[in-house]
């Protein structure tokens, strides 16, 4: 009886461990996909932040232009392979041609740069990104016979409405008897006015005056917080980012003007007197656009001038200073006292300060037809309603606020292909502040 005793304890201890085995085994696994699963979520996640990225940056591109989508792409994997994967230890990989796509539609074909035709290049507004990550090999499930492992992230983005703005204590005025058709053949826009064309005001207390005969429109200084603004107010936004969170229906009033906002304006062009430049950041170029150096008083952004001139778009490029030709206006311009920023100053200093966002409001009518709003539009007593938001280039400095001044339309901001797109917050329905990227899957 004893040795049957002893041989069925060794059975049952040789039970136990293979029992005990099969436990482990069996923790072992549950252990190895637990920890490989989380690495497979992990690189998913890092794999979402780079198309994300990759996304948006190249939906920041598609206003249109011909070039728009080589920019795109080329801005997608950019920003997109900033970002690392495999527990940030390896940078993305985005793959020209191949792993960024445009489409007309969110739930239309996408397709790579070189299938979309020229033709339809303006038509593309919605771009995605899908990229994958092969051969993950398991630290553990390699034992339970688990190869390699894939994983893919995909985000598209388009160009939306933003919901506030930062804009100039400027406000262009509706024009409401618009011209039939603009200079260049174009229509006016639902505002009256004429994209790439110059508008022109002398800025006073009181109102804006043209500045000749058939420039239609006009502008006026702006008080954001009416009645405690003023003119050190103003100063202050121009010199810094702009009034933020501005949204339609705010309240705008008029305000009076002094120096001190040709001063802080004059600081975007590279010119500085009595402000640092630490404090206001010029853009990367200061060239001057003025009947002068552009005499078509069209198109100064992107276009062709007569005389050779380059354009804003080339004098950013190459960071190119003020010229002071010694004129005056409204021929030349000759400032004085001002400390000009050099073009090494602009490269490293420089920012987008020249293309900026300012609202449309209602200044009454231009019965006669001068260009001129008459006696009974706005007052400085008044306030009015902001009714849009428009893109302006800031073409010149000034010598004094009561000087004429040029801007150059842009038309509204919340267009698209407006080149006032930046980055910001997107809004909802009924938005119309500048258009910037949004994630949309």
């Amino acid at each position: 009886m004893k040795r049957l005793r002893n041989a069925s304890g060794r059975h049952q201890r040789g039970a136990v461990a293979i029992m005990v085995g099969l436990t482990i085994f069996v923790l072992i696994a549950f252990l190895g996909m637990t920890v490989d699963l989380g690495r497979l979520f992990i690189t998913k996640t890092e794999l979402s932040n780079a198309a994300d990225a990759c996304a948006l940056a190249a939906a920041a591109e598609l206003n249109g232009a011909v070039d728009a989508l080589n920019r795109a792409e080329s801005a997608g994997i950019t920003v997109g392979q900033r970002n690392n994967v495999g527990f940030q230890g390896n940078a993305v990989t985005i793959l020209p041609n191949s792993d960024i796509m445009f489409s007309d539609h969110l739930d239309g074909t996408y397709h790579i740069k070189t299938a979309v035709s020229p033709s339809d290049v303006p038509n593309m507004k919605y771009a995605r990104c899908i990229l994958p990550q092969t051969g993950i090999l398991p630290f553990f499930m390699q034992v339970v016979g688990f190869g390699p492992q894939s994983v893919s992230s995909l985000a598209v983005a388009t160009l939306a409405p933003g919901i506030t703005n930062c804009g100039l204590p400027i406000a262009i005025c509706q024009n409401k008897t618009p011209p039939a058709t603009c200079s260049d053949g174009s229509l006016p826009d639902a505002m009256g006015l004429c994209i790439n064309e110059w508008y022109c005001s002398k800025f006073t207390a009181g109102k804006s005056v043209g500045c000749s005969a058939g420039l239609t429109g006009s502008f006026n200084w702006v008080d954001f917080s009416p009645p405690a603004g003023g003119a050190s107010e103003l100063a202050d936004i121009i010199k810094g980012a702009g009034q933020c969170d501005l949204n339609i229906t705010n309240a705008v009033g008029q305000t009076g003007v002094d120096m001190s906002l040709a001063k802080a304006w004059n600081t975007r062009f590279g010119l500085y007197k009595g402000i640092d430049i630490a404090d206001a950041p010029p853009d990367y170029s200061g060239f001057a656009y003025t009947p002068a150096s552009w005499p078509s008083k069209y198109r100064a952004y992107d276009g062709t001038s007569a005389n050779g001139a380059p354009n804003l778009l080339t004098a950013r490029n190459s960071h190119l200073v003020y010229q002071d030709d010694g004129g005056t206006w409204p021929d030349g311009m000759k400032l004085t006292g001002y400390t000009q920023s050099t073009s090494a100053q602009l490269a490293a200093s420089g920012a987008d300060r020249r293309l900026a966002v300012v609202p449309v409001v209602d200044c009454g009518d231009d019965t006669d037809g001068d260009g001129v709003i008459d006696s009974g539009g706005w007052v400085s007593s008044q306030t009015v309603e902001i009714q849009k938001f428009a893109c302006i280039v800031m073409l010149h400095p000034m010598d004094s606020p009561g000087d004429p001044l040029y801007l150059e339309y842009q038309g509204l901001s919340d267009v698209t292909g407006s080149p006032c797109a930046t980055t910001g917050l997107p809004g909802g329905p009924g938005s119309v502040g500048p258009r910037v990227p949004a994630l949309v899957r």
